[in-house]
Order: C-alpha cells, then structure tokens, then sequence
C-alpha cells in the first residue's frame, strides 16, 4: 500500500470520529479534508462499492457528487466511498 493511502486513511479516521454532515438509509456522511465521505453503514450487503447507491442518499442530504471523482477506501471504521474534485 502506497504511503498516500496510509495518508489518506488516516485522515478519514480521523474525520469519521467528528459528527456526521448527515445519515441516510445505507451512509453516514462526513465533510474531510480531503473530500465528502461516505462511510457505508451496512458492509454486508456490499459486493463491490456501491457508488450509485451513495450518489442517490447523496441527494437526501443536499449533496451531488455526481460530477466528483470518486474513490474508496477501507478503514478501521468500514469501507469508505470517497467524492472530490
């Protein structure tokens, strides 16, 4: 694992630990340094980063990521789907 994801990692563990922007039905959001985090709530149901899911529980939260380069990471908290720009 490169050192930019250790990096990266690490600030999202530390940002998933302040209170979220917002929750819906499968996220808890999080404004981060380093973009808006998705922390998937139920990982089981997961075969592979459900990007469209959190696209559309974006939008519950006044959120379009839509045209954001999106990511995901897993941490200690759980798999993370990461938008930036």
């Amino acid at each position: 694992m490169s050192s930019t994801n250790l990096t990266i990692n690490g600030l999202l563990e530390e940002a998933l630990t302040e209170p979220d922007i917002g929750t819906t039905s499968k996220f808890r959001w999080h404004a981060t340094a380093v973009g808006i985090a998705a922390l998937l709530v139920d990982a089981e149901s997961a075969q592979s980063p459900p990007f469209d899911e959190a696209l559309k529980e974006g939008l519950q939260v006044g959120l379009d990521l839509s045209r954001e380069e999106r990511e995901f990471h897993q941490v200690k908290q759980g798999l993370v789907l990461l938008f930036h720009s």
